[in-house]
């Protein structure tokens, strides 16, 4: 999508609430800025710890049923991407 704005006082430029709601952005976050050929806004991605630590707990436990090891240990996992993928 492509979008005209204008430049106002200040040299602010409002980015439309549809837009900001659209990628995820509500107010307070923040966004990388790259400038280069172009001037080009990122949100950072936010990342809920809670949901992230259960992944990890069920990719563990998804790790110990395929490995057969009661505590999988960094290097014991014998496991091919293609079998942990087919599951």
């Amino acid at each position: 999508m492509t979008l005209k704005l204008r430049v106002g006082r200040k040299s602010y430029i409002i980015i439309p609430k549809s837009i900001w709601e659209s990628v995820g952005i509500e107010e307070g976050d923040e966004v990388i800025v790259e400038v280069g050929d172009e001037i080009v806004l990122k949100p950072v991605k936010k990342v809920n710890i809670k949901e992230l630590k259960s992944a990890l707990k069920n990719h563990v436990k998804r790790l110990r049923s395929l490995s057969g090891l009661k505590k999988p240990m960094p290097g014991e996992l014998s496991i091919s991407l293609e079998e942990e993928f087919n599951e």
